[in-house]
C-alpha cells in the first residue's frame, strides 16, 4: 500500500472531515479527496460513508483505521526513542494515573521535575481507565495494582491505605467517633460506590454503609472528598498519603483502615532507554523516599 495515502486516510478518519484533515496536513480538500479515492480504488472498497455532516467509517474503514492507529503509535514510539538524548531531557512525556493521586500527590510535586528539566513537556492524563501502554496511549503509568502485561517494565513504589480523616474544627464541634457504630452520629464523606475507585476504597465505603449513616456526602473523586473534609463537613474516607501535605488532618478510627494497596510505576519495554522516562522515574522515586522518611519522622 502507498504509505502517503495511508497517512492521509488516517488523518481523515481521525478528523472525520476532508477539510479538517487538509488543514492539519496543509493540503487542499481536493488533494485529500483524491488520495482517499485512490486508496479506495486500490483496495476496491469504500472506506467512508459520505453525507452532508461529514464522513463516517465503513466496516472496512474501521479495520484499516485500527491498523493505521497502531502504526501511528509505533511510529511515535520510534520517534520518541530517536529524539531521546543521552545527556539531555526534553520533549513530551505522557503520564497517566488516577484523578486522586495525580491531583493530590503528583501534580503539586511536578515543580521539582521542571526545575531540573525546564524543557520537559509533561502531558498529565488523569482518569480511572487503565490506558494501554504497549499501544502507546501513554508513556508512563502510576497504577494502584500490578500491571498485567508482560512487555512492561514495572517498579513497586509504595503502599497506600484508605482511612478516615476529619478536620480539628469538625472534631471540636462534633467529637471524635470511637467505634464504627459512632459513625451513625457523623456525616460521612466518601466516593460513591458507583464511582471508579480502587477496590480497597470501595470495600471500606461499603463497610461503613452497613451502619445507619444518617448524613452522607458522596463525590466521584478523592479531591472532592478532601475539600469536604477541609471545610469541616464531616469524616472523610481518603488515602493516607495525604497526611504528608495536609498534616492538620486528624486520623479517626485508626484500626478501621483498608487493606494495603500497592502502587506501581510502569512503562513499555521499548522505552527502557528513554531519558525522559528515566528522569521521571528518578523524580518519583526520590519523592517517595522523602514521603517515607517524613512518615517515619511523623
Amino acid at each position: 500500500m502507498d504509505w502517503d495515502k495511508l497517512r492521509i486516510f488516517h488523518a481523515v478518519a481521525d478528523a472525520g472531515s476532508l477539510t479538517h484533515a487538509g488543514d492539519k496536513l496543509n493540503l487542499s480538500q481536493s488533494a485529500v479527496s483524491r488520495q482517499v479515492r485512490g486508496l479506495e480504488e486500490q483496495l476496491n472498497t469504500n472506506l467512508f460513508h459520505r453525507h452532508a455532516r461529514g464522513l463516517i467509517l465503513t466496516e472496512q474503514g474501521e479495520l484499516l483505521f485500527d491498523a493505521t492507529r497502531a502504526m501511528s503509535k509505533r511510529l511515535d514510539a520510534a520517534s520518541a526513542r530517536i529524539r531521546d538524548s543521552e545527556e539531555e531531557v526534553f520533549g513530551e512525556l505522557r503520564v497517566t494515573t488516577t484523578t486522586g493521586f495525580g491531583t493530590l500527590w503528583l501534580a503539586p510535586r511536578l515543580s521539582k521535575l521542571y526545575d531540573k528539566y525546564p524543557d520537559l513537556k509533561v502531558d498529565l492524563m488523569l482518569e480511572e481507565r487503565v490506558l494501554d501502554l504497549p499501544m502507546r496511549e501513554a508513556d508512563v503509568a502510576i497504577r494502584f495494582k500490578e500491571p498485567s502485561q508482560a512487555d512492561l517494565v514495572r517498579k513497586r513504589l509504595m503502599t497506600v491505605r484508605m482511612a478516615l480523616f476529619a478536620s480539628p474544627e469538625y472534631l471540636a464541634e462534633h467529637g471524635a467517633p470511637e467505634t464504627m457504630e459512632d459513625m451513625e452520629n457523623h456525616r460521612l464523606i466518601c466516593q460513591s460506590t458507583s464511582s471508579a475507585q480502587v477496590g480497597a476504597g470501595l470495600n471500606l465505603t461499603q463497610q461503613l454503609m452497613m451502619y445507619d449513616i444518617k448524613s452522607l456526602l458522596t463525590v466521584n473523586n478523592y479531591f472532592g472528598v478532601l475539600q469536604g473534609v477541609l471545610n469541616h463537613l464531616g469524616v472523610g474516607a481518603l488515602p493516607d498519603y495525604l497526611i504528608q501535605d495536609f498534616p492538620d488532618l486528624v486520623r479517626v478510627l485508626p484500626h478501621s483502615a483498608s487493606a494495603e494497596v500497592p502502587v506501581f510505576l510502569a512503562y513499555p519495554e521499548e522505552l527502557r532507554q528513554s531519558q525522559r522516562v528515566a528522569a521521571f522515574k528518578d523524580f518519583v522515586q526520590d519523592e517517595i523516599i522523602t514521603y517515607r522518611r517524613q512518615r517515619k519522622e511523623g
